[in-house]
């Protein structure tokens, strides 16, 4: 049995005035900068690892006693900011793209009420993950989170480990993001020979050259990231050539979104995101699916226990004293948030003019809470396997089976298409607050703090993130505005706008695409392949899941070099903190990149990274030294890590 660096025995400082105040504070100013970059330009960050390191310096700066603790409670009520922010951003903006318009009062409670479900719905399954499940997932951002909270209080060799990788990580990113020294993705095409395959036969492999993915698929591992990127080469070396080969010629519009290109005249780049995308989402959704009836016991024992509280009379005793570490908010408590959850979101529906009348607003609400429980599920497996949520693709989802049932009831339209996209911010947002729950339920498992306390402060955090998001979303579309020139960039709201309008205005889905995945899934489940890891693979671009592979591979080879298994285990543990830093250091200098940008500094060396008359531009016929640069640096130093 795993013991705890804080014994279920002590009774650390945790919540405290400072913890609270830190905790709302970080919320505050990260769901401001988040909001601002992830619409600005494009990036949605990841708070917790910034929020870890800033509160271990300023924990340390001010010298805080029972720290530890207090830090976990900062970075859990911090974190709140980033999973709100995807949910909204997501989202929301879709409305104003589209041309219609949603209030302040809309915004703040869509993103409220999903958050709080998010929180209710994974709360009964905090133990089978986190507990029962320990040491079967790798949880990539809980450990790197963890080792920044651990190191900063325990100083010796893991901080400056951690610290050193942390600067080499951070610095290396830094210069690719803001200065473009070389690319920021290697591709195949760098080679005349690699451009040729590429335009004929749309075959092209490309690789994130960033440390903190490195060091993210150093802690995935070599398992779980090979068959991630078994998902990416089917999509990227056998169906897209695939599509051009037999349909090259033709015009394929399967959403009524006006696409005029031949299939063939498209790049492998275009295909994946109107096609074969696609694919992904179906097979994610049915993954979750197969996921969910999986794990029909664990969920039939979370409502068993809930059934249990309400059966036993009040006052009294359990049979077994729950140990301080696995502590969790009374069952009880959460059916009934549930249900004063579920009611709120009714009469916001209805009341809040979302919906037309209480027929549309009862439907809204079911789907709302049948797909908010079942994915929230899908969302910590995600999660705790890749470090990243696929939200954006199961909201694809929730959009179009909303506008399905929406339209059948009767709402379609301009009207339809606000509602659809409220409904999908709230499912989105619990999704979104679900995944990131995960990765503090795991961070506080590891260290002994109090899920209790980490499950009540969360509300808090949602709450007031909820808030933060509204008005600086509200303020952005007076100041910038989300169509026209000068206009910010929302991606992720682009898409969603996409998909929604055709829907609601007669369109389809691509369904025959969905079905795909639906199909991919089922056969890898038969052949007891993890389906979600690999139908992630097909989801996310594969410049991002190829360096997971990379940096398993040197996970492998590090902790199987020694025949004496406690240097491997030294080497591996080593490894873990120089992949830590990694990510913690291209986390930050990924913020501080970011904000550059917003602020109109602009350090880039275009005229280096522009392709020339060879078809690459020296950023990305160098690119590869710099890899192998940094991967050597992983290598060498954590062989170091254990005694020959």
């Amino acid at each position: 049995m795993y013991k705890p660096l804080l014994s279920p025995d002590e009774k650390p400082l945790e919540v405290t005035p400072y913890s609270v105040t830190m905790g709302l504070l970080m919320t505050i100013l990260f769901s401001a900068a988040a909001a601002f970059l992830g619409l600005k330009v494009g990036q949605v960050f990841e708070a917790a690892i910034p929020i870890a390191i800033i509160a271990v310096g300023v924990t340390g700066a001010l010298g805080k006693k029972g720290g530890l603790g207090q830090n976990v409670i900062i970075q859990s009520i911090g974190a709140c900011s980033g999973v709100v922010v995807a949910g909204a951003v997501f989202t929301l903006p879709a409305i104003y793209i589209l041309g219609l318009d949603v209030n302040f009062f809309q915004m703040f409670l869509s993103s409220m009420l999903g958050g709080f479900l998010g929180i209710l719905f994974l709360i009964p399954f905090r133990k089978y993950f986190v507990k029962e499940m320990h040491g079967k997932y790798p949880f990539p951002e809980a450990t790197a989170t963890a080792q920044v909270l651990v190191s900063g209080e325990s100083g010796g060799n893991s901080a400056k480990t951690l610290l050193a990788a942390g600067l080499v990580g951070g610095l290396y990113d830094f210069v690719v993001a803001t200065f473009g020294a070389w690319a920021e993705t290697l591709s195949t095409t760098v080679m005349h020979w690699g451009q040729v395959v590429a335009d004929k036969a749309k075959v092209v492999l490309k690789l994130n050259t960033g440390a903190a993915v490195l060091g993210l698929g150093y802690i995935v591992g070599l398992k779980y990231a090979f068959i991630i990127c078994c998902g990416s080469f089917l999509v990227w070396l056998v169906i897209i050539p695939l599509m051009n080969l037999v349909w090259g010629g033709q015009v394929i519009d399967l959403m009524g979104t006006g696409i005029a290109s031949t299939i063939s005249d498209m790049s492998a780049d275009q295909i994946f995101k109107e096609y074969a995308r696609h694919i992904g989402i179906g097979g994610i959704a049915t993954a979750g699916i197969i996921g969910i009836i999986k794990s029909a016991g664990v969920i039939k024992s979370a409502v068993g226990l809930a059934a249990g509280e309400f059966r036993r009379k009040d006052g009294a005793a359990s049979a077994a004293k729950v140990e301080r570490t696995q502590e969790d908010i009374p069952m009880k408590t959460v059916v009934w948030g549930i249900a004063i959850a579920l009611l709120a979101v009714f009469c916001f529906f209805a009341l809040g003019g979302v919906v037309n009348n209480v027929w549309q607003a009862l439907v809204g609400l079911v789907i709302v809470a049948v797909i908010s429980f079942l994915f929230t599920t899908v969302a910590a497996n995600a999660i705790a396997i890749v470090g990243t949520n696929p939200v954006s693709g199961m909201t694809i989802m929730t959009l179009i089976i909303t506008a399905l049932v929406l339209v059948v009831v009767g709402l379609k339209g301009n009207a339809g298409m606000v509602a659809a996209m409220i409904i999908g911010g709230v499912v989105c947002t619990a999704l979104s607050t679900a995944g990131g729950l995960i990765t503090d339920f795991k961070i506080g498992y590891w260290i002994g703090t109090t899920p209790r306390k980490q499950e009540a402060w969360k509300f808090v955090g949602v709450a007031v993130a909820a808030a933060t998001v509204g008005g600086v979303m509200l303020i952005l579309n007076k100041t910038y505005g989300f169509t026209g020139e000068g206009a910010l960039v929302a991606p992720q709201a682009n898409a969603m706008a996409a998909v929604i309008q055709p829907m609601m205005n007669g369109g389809n889905a691509p369904w025959l695409l969905y079905g795909i995945g639906a199909l991919i899934a089922i056969l890898l489940a038969v052949f007891k392949v993890p389906a979600l890891a690999f139908c992630l693979g097909m989801f996310i671009p594969i410049d991002l899941n190829l360096p997971l592979l990379l940096g398993g591979a040197i996970s492998w080879f590090v902790s199987s070099r020694s025949k004496d298994k406690a240097v491997n285990a030294a080497r591996q543990e080593k490894g873990t903190l120089i992949a830590s830093g990694f990510i913690a250091g291209g986390a930050l200098m990924g913020v501080v990149s970011a904000v550059l940008k917003f602020a109109k500094v602009d350090w880039y060396l275009y005229a280096w990274n522009t392709p020339g008359a060879s078809g690459a531009s020296g950023a990305e016929l160098i690119a590869i030294v710099p890899l192998i640069a940094i991967c050597a640096y992983m290598i060498c130093a954590t062989l170091r890590g254990g005694k020959k």
